[in-house]
């Protein structure tokens, strides 16, 4: 589990409200792992666009990491959240971005990102000083990893064909961060305390994908290749 630091107390925090609506929550009512994937998208992209930074091509997550808070739960239908987001660490070409939900002041769900910006060939981009003089007071000079570790094989995991939608996918014509989470929503369906996912490689729309499960564990597999992997934990 990567790890979560707290808020900081200088350094731009952006915060904004949502609202959980029927798109969101699971037939317990409580808000979806894919939903709070979406959440945290929209509020990335809100961000920058309340900064006045221009981003620099398209950021795309490579793993995020989620846990209930100390004495939290999973947000309900009906419930307005608040999301406070900020940067909370930079490496060469990527960065970290925290992300607390909070319910009537408080706090519910933390959950940290590792986002890559990438030029319109895919290529990733350095972190470059209009970034930094934006973000890089939250920050505060803290450094993280960009390294994911090989996804362990699902060899002797029960197997099931995963088709793409067109829905799923996003403006990069990948399928999207939030449609892949969806795979771990079909799985986890009793509420997790914690859970983290990372993609090692992008699922294209033309690719043959198979969901990959055993408990608490979670692959997205193009024939050989692990293209996402996902652990939870149940409450």
């Amino acid at each position: 589990m990567t790890e979560i630091i707290p808020r900081p107390t200088r350094g731009r925090r952006y915060c904004e409200e949502r609202r959980v609506r029927l798109s969101d929550a699971g037939p317990d009512g409580m808000l979806r792992l894919d939903g709070l994937a979406r959440y945290l998208q929209d509020a990335a992209t809100d961000d920058w666009a309340d900064s006045g930074h221009d981003p620099r091509g398209t950021w795309v997550v490579r793993r995020t990491s989620v846990r209930l808070a100390d004495g939290g739960r999973w947000p309900e239908l009906g419930e307005k959240v608040v999301l406070t987001t900020w940067c909370a660490g930079t490496g060469p070409a990527w960065a970290e971005r925290r992300t607390d939900l909070e319910v009537d002041s408080v706090l519910l769900v933390e959950t940290a990102a590792l986002w890559v910006p990438l030029d319109p060939s895919g290529r990733p981009l350095r972190i470059d000083q209009t970034f930094l003089d934006v973000y890089g007071e939250a920050a505060a000079g803290r450094r993280v990893s960009g390294r994911v570790p090989v996804a362990p094989s699902p060899s002797g995991a029960k197997t099931q064909p995963w088709p793409i939608r067109r829905t799923d996918l996003d403006v990069v014509g990948h399928v999207n961060n939030a449609a892949v989470w969806e795979a771990v929503s079909e799985v986890a369906t009793t509420p997790v305390s914690s859970a983290a996912l990372t993609h090692h490689g992008s699922v294209e729309p033309d690719s043959s994908v198979s969901l990959a499960t055993e408990p608490g564990r979670v692959w997205l597999v193009v024939g050989t290749d692990v293209k996402v992997f996902a652990e939870f934990a149940p409450l």
